[in-house]
C-alpha cells in the first residue's frame, strides 16, 4: 500500500461553486484523504494515495482541465515523453509519464502509452539521456554494476506495465529514489527486457529524457524547463497526441 502523499494541480477556477464541484467529484475517488483549494492561484491540492491520473480524469469530468504541478516543493517534479525512434513512424510520441517526489527517499510515477502493440513492457532507467541513436545508445541500466556488486535489485528497473488490445497501457508506480537523481538520465520501455540489447527500428521500443517539470508554481510560465512552453501549451499540445 502506498502511503498517503500531498500532489497539486492547476485547474482554472472562476468561484467558489467550481471548488465545491471538483471537492466533490474527488472525494468520490478512493484513496482521498483530503482537498483544498487556493482560488487566486488557481490550485487544488490533493492528499491521499489516489493516482494522478484518476485524479486528473475526476476533475476532467466536472468540465475542467488539470495539470498535476508537483507535491509543494521545490524541484519536485519531472516529465518524461517516450518517443518511438523507428523510422518511417508518423507519430513518434507513445507515451507519458509524470514524476512527483513526495518523500525524502519517496517517487511517484504516473505512467501511460498508448498506439502500441499489445502485452507486458519493461521500464527501466538508463545511464545517460544520449537518445540520438534511440534505445541503442542510452547505455546500461542505472545503478545495475553497483546492484550486482551488493547483490540487491538496481535502482533503475521499475517493473513492468501491461497494454492491453486497444494499445493503451498505464500504470502507478513508486520508488525510494530522489527527483534529482533522475534528471538528465533516459527512460527506456520495451518489451524485451532490460539487458537484452534493444533495437532502435522496434516501433515498440520507446525512450525519452527525464527533464525537470515546474513544481508547484516555482515557475508559474513554463511545465518543463527545457521546452520553454507554458503549462496549457504543453497540455493542450500533448492531448492533441491522445496522451492525456
Amino acid at each position: 500500500m502506498i502511503q498517503p502523499f500531498e500532489t497539486t494541480f492547476a485547474v482554472p477556477l472562476s468561484c467558489e461553486a467550481c471548488i465545491k464541484d471538483v471537492q466533490t467529484s474527488l472525494h468520490n475517488l478512493p484513496g482521498i484523504q483530503n482537498v483544498s483549494a487556493d482560488l487566486a492561484a488557481q490550485m487544488i491540492a490533493v492528499t491521499g494515495n489516489t493516482p494522478p491520473s484518476a485524479i486528473v480524469s475526476a476533475i476532467q469530468a466536472t468540465g475542467r482541465d488539470a495539470i498535476l504541478r508537483g507535491s509543494g516543493k521545490a524541484d519536485s517534479a519531472a516529465v518524461c515523453i517516450l518517443e518511438t525512434h523507428s523510422s518511417g513512424v508518423q507519430d513518434a510520441v507513445r507515451g507519458l509519464i509524470r514524476m512527483v517526489q513526495v518523500g525524502p527517499s519517496m517517487t511517484i510515477l504516473d505512467m501511460t502509452l498508448r498506439g502500441v502493440s499489445p502485452g507486458s513492457y519493461h521500464v527501466s532507467v538508463r545511464e545517460t539521456g544520449d537518445i540520438s541513436r534511440g534505445a541503442e545508445s542510452v547505455g546500461g541500466v542505472w545503478d545495475l554494476l553497483e546492484a550486482k556488486k551488493e547483490a540487491r535489485p538496481a535502482r533503475g528497473v521499475f517493473g513492468t506495465i501491461e497494454v492491453g488490445k486497444s494499445g493503451l497501457g498505464s500504470v502507478f508506480l513508486d520508488k525510494p529514489i530522489q527527483i534529482w537523481e533522475l534528471i538528465g538520465r533516459s527512460i527506456v520501455v520495451s518489451r524485451e527486457r532490460e539487458q537484452e540489447r534493444l533495437r532502435s527500428e522496434d516501433p515498440d521500443t520507446l525512450v525519452g529524457v527525464i527533464a525537470r517539470s515546474a513544481g508547484v508554481w516555482d515557475n508559474e510560465k513554463t511545465v518543463c524547463s527545457c521546452s520553454g512552453k507554458t503549462v496549457w501549451e504543453e497540455r493542450k499540445e500533448q492531448a492533441a497526441k491522445g496522451m492525456l
